[in-house]
């Protein structure tokens, strides 16, 4: 399989037998074995083991290879939150780890069980109307109960943007995206002086942020597993890719599952309607909190532009992207000058 992305590689079937028998032993065979579709970083096949144990194999870039600033360490990053979750919060179906590796031909990989279900993003790719209600208001609960787990710190672990407080992590975060366009010379309707005059206005809100939240941050439809039940409802069935994980602002991670939309003006969504009924803190999406959701958007709409060039995204590979997401950033920052 050739990857579209620079970050991602080719791979055979014998390199998923050799990297299985790398974690599990040699005695360990694998049956069948395919490349799963979706993602533009890491490279992730699916394997069928001899003991019908079906696994998912994530393959980090190769060593050297340019990345943004906070894509330093997903791998590990990865099994961090996984572990994190299953033990604090079990009740949120993320994957078992299975093993971590790392290969001086390979680089870093990460095995994990195969959950069940498909994408919600494949389910409305097949043309079929299905009722994803249930499982939004799923991702909802199980938001929730990921909110409640507390960090030491705003922003990423390790030596990426963090900071005592979540106004600090957030301007650090903004400032290392656009030190990120900077080195891949990608075009932005902001500068860094507007940007900090922004935070400097908003900051007020911001500092609401007290306590730094566990977050997925990227619970985008790709990334939530769902499958019928018993009666033929649609529930979540896994919360997979939680890599890019920080800590910081519940609200933030309500931005990627409403892509391109603004939750605040959604609040009989089943997604808001899940995490209202299970949230240790009221939601309240206030005056305050919508100032904050628009920060939020505004920074994924610039990291989605950022990270363009290191997945070799173009105007003929992906027409219309550029400018669509120039428009969303248009449109808060906009918003934002007003309030």
């Amino acid at each position: 399989m050739t990857g579209i992305s620079p970050t991602q590689r080719t791979l055979t079937p014998a390199d998923v037998t050799y990297l299985i028998g790398a974690s599990f032993g040699p005695q360990t065979r694998v049956r069948d074995a395919g490349p799963l579709a979706g993602g533009g970083y890491a490279t992730v096949w699916w394997a069928l083991l001899d003991d019908d144990r079906r696994v998912v194999l994530k393959l980090a870039p190769p060593a050297g290879t340019p990345l943004l600033r906070y894509e330093r360490g997903l791998c590990a990053a990865e099994e961090r939150y996984f572990r994190l979750v299953a033990e604090r919060a079990p009740q949120v179906p993320v994957p078992p780890v299975l093993w971590r590796g790392a290969d001086p031909a390979y680089g870093e990989w990460l095995v994990t069980a195969m959950l069940p279900g498909q994408s919600l993003s494949d389910l409305a790719g097949t043309g079929v109307a299905v009722d994803d209600g249930p499982a939004r208001y799923d991702l909802g609960v199980a938001l929730a109960a990921v909110h409640r787990i507390t960090g030491e710190r705003f922003g990423y672990d390790g030596d990426r943007a963090n900071g005592p407080t979540w106004r600090a992590a957030f301007t650090a975060m903004l400032d290392a995206l656009l030190a990120d366009a900077a080195d891949w010379d990608v075009r932005l309707p902001v500068t860094l002086d507007r940007l900090h005059a922004l935070v400097g206005r908003h900051g007020d809100v911001l500092d609401e942020v007290r306590r730094p939240a566990l977050l997925h941050f990227d619970c985008w439809d790709g990334n939530v597993l769902a499958a019928p039940d018993r009666d033929g409802r649609l529930r979540l069935r896994g919360l997979v890719d939680g890599e890019r994980f920080l800590y910081g602002d519940p609200l933030l991670d309500l931005v990627s599952p409403l892509l391109f939309r603004r939750v605040e003006d959604e609040p009989e969504h089943p997604l808001l309607r899940g995490y209202q009924a299970t949230a240790a803190e009221p939601l309240v999406l206030d005056a305050s909190a919508r100032r904050r959701l628009g920060l939020y958007r505004l920074h994924l709409y610039l990291l989605m532009t950022v990270e363009m060039p290191s997945r070799a995204m173009t105007a003929r590979s992906h027409p219309g992207r550029h400018a669509r997401l120039a428009a969303l950033l248009d449109e808060e920052l906009a918003a934002l000058d007003t309030r």
